[in-house]
């Protein structure tokens, strides 16, 4: 069956959607943590060593809550230690608690205020919240107390790129070129920031010097492939991806993303073999399950939908979108009692998790379909 075509203006659409969020991740590298020691002599210094010895222990174990526990009881004997008040900051943030990481590394910034790592450390933090202009004075910080911070360039880049202040995004890519002209990360960031712009021909220079600097780097391959795709160059483009594919055979996450980019071209055939590549790779990827559904749905081949939809459902029970897409496939095969089930479970979730929109959405197309049944 031939590939489905859709609107260039579509496609630049989606396109764009999807190299925003890869860019959105770049440079958010996790920061490290820092060994602490006792900040002076005393009495105590046995203990903290102690405490912090079994900090360590745990961390490496994998019990971070446990961890953080220690490093507070530290911290309660060496107030002043600016490397235990970071690492309690580290451990939240390992966790996903970017609130109180901030509150965790603003600490230890005030007993060591010219510290990068710790600037970077809360606009790390910022960023994963979504407060970018947070981040952005954070990163600027790390950066003029360490210039040749690369993750803290990068990031201040990336966040710049999310808050489309291209002009001086593109300033940091080029004084990151500038500092370390041999890596690879700020070629790369400037590629996808030109992509973002829309600016196929002017992101491949940078993207094919990425990858001459790192050719086992995946995420560089996807790039380049993103921007020869949207030069009109299929060929080139989809052998990019191939590569990038056979650096990361394990990445799901990455074949989910080659797949999305190969069906915003309308490339149906060629992105459900990565989708269910992703799938395959990492089971819990609701976003790939659900887009296998979706190329049936493009293609009409409404029998293919539902089987793909039920199978969503059944791995993700509490997202209402599986529903939701299950009924309108449904109604596709005019099966509308069983459409109406699906949709009125998802406007329940939809409810329940207070996305007043999408269940609005909902209801008018169960009206739809119950007066159809009349």
């Amino acid at each position: 069956m031939p590939e489905k075509r859709v609107s260039q203006k579509m496609i630049v659409r989606k396109q764009t959607s999807i190299v925003v969020s890869l860019v959105l991740l770049l440079g958010l590298i996790m920061p490290q943590i820092v060994e602490a020691q006792p900040s002076r002599k005393s009495a105590g210094d046995d203990k903290v060593t102690e405490l912090l010895k079994e900090g360590r222990k745990l961390v490496d174990a994998g019990n971070v809550s446990d961890a953080i526990a220690i490093y507070q009881q530290a911290a309660e004997l060496d107030t002043k230690n600016p490397r235990i008040f970071s690492g309690i900051g580290f451990l939240q943030a390992n966790q996903g608690k970017f609130r109180e990481a901030i509150e965790a590394y603003q600490q230890a910034l005030t007993l060591d205020p010219k510290n990068a790592d710790f600037y970077y450390a809360v606009g790390f933090s910022e960023a994963n919240l979504g407060n970018n202009d947070a981040a952005i004075a954070a990163y600027r910080q790390a950066t003029l107390f360490n210039p040749r911070h690369m993750n803290a360039q990068i990031a201040l880049g990336v966040v710049l790129t999310r808050e489309k202040n291209y002009v001086e995004a593109l300033r940091v890519s080029q004084r990151a070129i500038a500092l370390e002209p041999r890596n690879y990360r700020p070629y790369e960031l400037m590629g996808n920031l030109f992509l973002q712009q829309e600016r196929p021909q002017d992101a491949i220079k940078p993207l094919l010097q990425a990858a001459r600097l790192a050719p086992k780097q995946g995420s560089v391959q996807v790039s380049l492939g993103t921007a020869l795709l949207d030069q009109g160059n299929l060929e080139r483009g989809v052998a990019a991806f191939q590569r990038a594919s056979q650096l990361e055979p394990r990445n799901g996450a990455l074949q989910l993303r080659i797949g999305k980019l190969l069906a915003a071209k309308g490339q149906y055939t060629s992105a459900l073999k990565y989708y269910q590549r992703a799938l395959f790779l990492k089971a819990d990827l609701a976003e790939a399950q659900g887009a296998i559904g979706d190329i049936y749905m493009e293609k009409q081949d409404y029998l293919s939908a539902v089987i793909a939809y039920r199978q969503y459902v059944a791995a993700f029970p509490q997202n209402p979108d599986a529903y939701y897409k299950l009924g309108k496939a449904l109604k596709g095969r005019d099966r509308r009692d069983e459409a109406i089930t699906a949709l009125e479970q998802a406007k329940r979730l939809y409810q329940d998790q207070g996305k007043k929109d999408a269940a609005k959405d909902t209801d008018h197309l169960l009206d739809d379909l119950k007066r159809e049944k009349q």
